[in-house]
């Protein structure tokens, strides 16, 4: 018996097709997995979403964050043909999970870095325009590897999003003095922790009890 579906296959970013085959290739493979496993009684399903429905990752020109930080109700107003696939992948797991009562939690993943990556930091840190496009946020993989299996252990939630990126921002400063100079123009819509992320994971950590493993500060991050 099957107990859960991870559905992360899709074509995972803009420019590797044309877009309107991008476009129908991600739907039409969120819709067909979501109801079959939903068809098939699976009441837990996991589905990857994206940071681009925020409407900045892959937008035809420069856009800003129009607040920070960033949280799951924040607007998502993409102007990619990828960014938009997401939104509606997100509408179908909320109409599946509406009709037959499972869980369909889809994450908003941010800039995906691998172990090999960390030695990219110096750079980031060095030249902020480099991480604005994600908020000047990560996902480290092996921490998504945990959140996924927290979604599949946390039950009763109905549809969800969630923004799985990891707990703090890519600088050396603490974030609201950050983005005074880097984004001088963008509101602060709430307190923020001294080194959190812009794109903030709070919901992930509160409701399926996220606790990173690898952050970019420390010596452990880079093994």
């Amino acid at each position: 018996m099957v107990d859960a579906v991870i559905h992360f296959a899709a074509i995972p970013r803009i420019f590797l097709r044309p877009d309107n085959a991008m476009f129908a290739a991600n739907l039409q493979s969120t819709y067909n997995v979501i109801e079959a496993a939903t068809k098939l009684g699976i009441r837990k399903i996991v589905t990857a979403s994206s940071e681009t429905v925020y409407g900045v990752c892959f937008a035809e020109g420069e856009r800003e964050f129009t607040s920070f930080p960033v949280e799951e109700d924040y607007d998502t107003d993409p102007t990619d043909s990828y960014g938009l696939s997401k939104v509606l992948g997100e509408k179908i797991a909320r109409s599946f999970a509406s009709r037959t009562g499972s869980d369909i939690y889809a994450l908003r993943i941010g800039g995906v870095v691998e172990p090999q990556d960390y030695v990219r930091f110096p750079e980031f840190l060095a030249d902020a325009s480099k991480r604005r496009r994600d908020g000047w946020t990560y996902m480290d993989a092996r921490d998504l590897g945990q959140i996924v299996h927290l979604c599949i252990e946390k039950d009763g939630l109905g549809f969800q999003v969630f923004n799985a990126v990891n707990d703090n921002i890519v600088a050396d400063s603490p974030t609201e003095e950050f983005l005074k100079k880097h984004a001088p123009g963008t509101p602060i819509t709430r307190s923020i922790d001294e080194f959190e992320g812009p794109i903030s994971n709070r919901k992930l950590r509160e409701l399926l009890g996220f606790r990173q493993e690898h952050d970019w500060r420390t010596k452990s991050a880079h093994s």
